[in-house]
């Protein structure tokens, strides 16, 4: 049975089947079935239910003959059996039965030599409103083949003993039916991330394109950018330059020459925003915007971004359109400038420094950052994050895939810079010294990007290697070398030579599927001086 098959069979068999319906006929229904209001800004304002993040142990793979040898089993991927799959799939359409369905064609991918359709059907109107908003949508009559298929069923829930999943909550990927079965939960970032996991494999595996969890702007010259970074890192606020044009903000794909944006939307974390910090953000929530698990000032329906009784993961999904200043199509040229942005809370790393190819690929490969532990019980130890490649959950791949796939395309093009930037501590770790400046962060970046750091002397770091500029525009000098801003000197030596054993622990799990190239790489610990 083909996905059209199936498709076929669920519309049929639905009370209703709502196909492609525009974003106020989605709201309207929303709002008619009491899945969400309206905010003071006319945004659909819905509840995902009882998940309100992803739930990566309920995430699944079909393991069969296209994957038992090529996905990265172990932490991230976890196996799931065939047959329980097809009895599962079996048990959400005739779940679907009778019930009003929401159906919409969309797909991935900017670059039209990449492009995959997609066809999402959902039990919701607000999901099927997300899916709407992040994937990208076909013109007006354009009638595309059905490739992947996304089912979502959050009403249904999984017999954990007879289907084969943790509990009552899923979502499977099953890369030789061209599937993703999602059930138990209404967030709408398990649709998101499925295809993006779906991406990961395909893209690099069968077409040689880098795929990446990143953000991406083009300068008024044609010049890319990307940056990747996790949670914290700036890594929003850096790539909204008003100069430059956005490609997109979250997942991106970089071909033999150009880079694209696997979306059409952005689902930006609402927590504590405010239209100063995020002018982009804040104005794109108006009417046709979806906000998710927020609460409201009492008695208004004006949302309080500060309120996180629901969760701290409040989101907002909006049309890239909705901002401005962004690149149309969502495509660039391959990438000029390479920005990995790490929040070190230990003090170490510096402002800025400039990478080799090898030093890029174990850099990426580890995807460090680091946060600051609760101080409501006194403690103030930053706690170091590695997330292989910006984005470990999401990697159907072995990391060492992708970073092949980096080395070989920088080692092909000597022209890319990759920049390793400190947006978090200097002068001291969290509690000793300061957090860098954003406007020195800014400073630092456009110098970059402007060439500005092409010709100047540089100083490499002892302990990781790097290369630190010795000046830097529009920046104080005595910060661009990391040491010389710390008051005890034997201090930084120590916590130096601390954060490059983390790094090279953290490493050893990557060590089987990685060339010499990136392990020569690693950071080296050395005595006191």
């Amino acid at each position: 049975m083909t996905n059209q098959d199936i498709l076929s069979g669920v519309v049929a068999a639905a009370g209703n089947a709502f196909v492609n319906l525009t974003p106020d006929e989605l709201i309207k229904k929303a709002l008619e079935r009491n899945e969400g209001i309206l905010t003071d800004k006319g945004a659909l304002a819905a509840d995902t239910g009882e998940f309100t993040g992803r739930s990566p142990k309920d995430k699944f793979t079909v393991c069969d003959d296209k994957t038992e040898n090529t996905v990265w089993w172990g932490p991230v991927n976890f196996k799931f059996e065939p047959s329980k799959f097809d009895a599962l799939l079996d048990k959400v359409l005739n779940h679907y039965k009778g019930k009003d369905l929401f159906v919409r064609d969309a797909y991935a991918c900017a670059h039209p030599d990449f492009k995959l359709n997609i066809k999402v059907v959902t039990e919701t109107a607000y999901q099927n409103l997300f899916a709407n908003n992040l994937f990208l949508r076909p013109n007006e009559g354009e009638n595309n083949p059905t490739e992947w298929l996304i089912l979502a069923a959050p009403s249904f829930l999984a017999n954990a003993a007879e289907d084969g999943t943790r509990q009552h909550n899923f979502s499977i990927i099953n890369f030789s039916k061209k599937i993703i079965l999602i059930g138990g939960s209404g967030y709408t970032g398990e649709i998101k991330k499925g295809i993006f996991t779906v991406l990961n494999y395909i893209l690099p595996q069968e077409r040689g394109v880098l795929s990446m969890h990143c953000s991406a702007n083009i300068g008024a010259k044609g010049d890319t950018a990307i940056f990747f970074g996790l949670s914290g890192t700036g890594k929003t606020t850096l790539s909204a330059d008003p100069d430059r044009k956005l490609i997109g903000d979250d997942e991106h794909g970089w071909a033999d020459d150009s880079v694209f944006n696997f979306e059409g939307g952005c689902y930006a974390k609402c927590i504590d925003l405010t239209e100063e910090k995020e002018p982009q953000i804040w104005h794109a929530i108006k009417h046709g915007a979806l906000v998710e698990n927020v609460r409201f000032f009492e008695g208004s329906n004006k949302v309080n971004y500060e309120d996180v009784s629901v969760t701290e993961n409040t989101r907002v999904a909006y049309p890239i359109d909705f901002i401005d200043n962004i690149a149309v199509p969502s495509v660039g040229k391959s990438p000029k400038n390479i920005f990995f942005l790490t929040c070190d809370a230990y003090g170490v790393l510096p402002p800025i420094s400039k990478l080799t190819a090898e030093q890029a690929m174990y850099h990426f490969v580890s995807g460090y950052t680091s946060k600051v532990a609760g101080t409501e019980a006194g403690i103030t130890e930053p706690q170091s994050t590695f997330s292989a490649c910006f984005g470990q959950a999401f990697l159907p791949l072995h990391p060492a895939k992708y970073a092949e796939l980096l080395g070989a395309k920088l080692n092909a093009d000597s022209s890319i810079n990759v920049w390793l930037v400190n947006t978090g501590w200097s002068g001291g770790g969290y509690g000793v010294g300061s957090r860098m400046k954003l406007s020195f962060t800014r400073a630092m970046l456009t110098a970059a990007l402007n060439g500005e750091l092409d010709s100047i002397e540089y100083t490499k770091h002892p302990v990781f290697g790097v290369q630190m500029p010795n000046t830097c525009p529009n920046v104080p000098q005595e910060i661009l070398h990391p040491r010389n801003t710390w008051a005890d000197k034997a201090a930084y030596d120590q916590t130096a030579n601390a954060l490059a054993d983390k790094f090279n622990e953290n490493f050893k799990k990557f060590e089987d599927g990685s060339s010499e190239a990136i392990k020569n790489a690693a950071p080296k610990a050395v005595q006191a001086q």
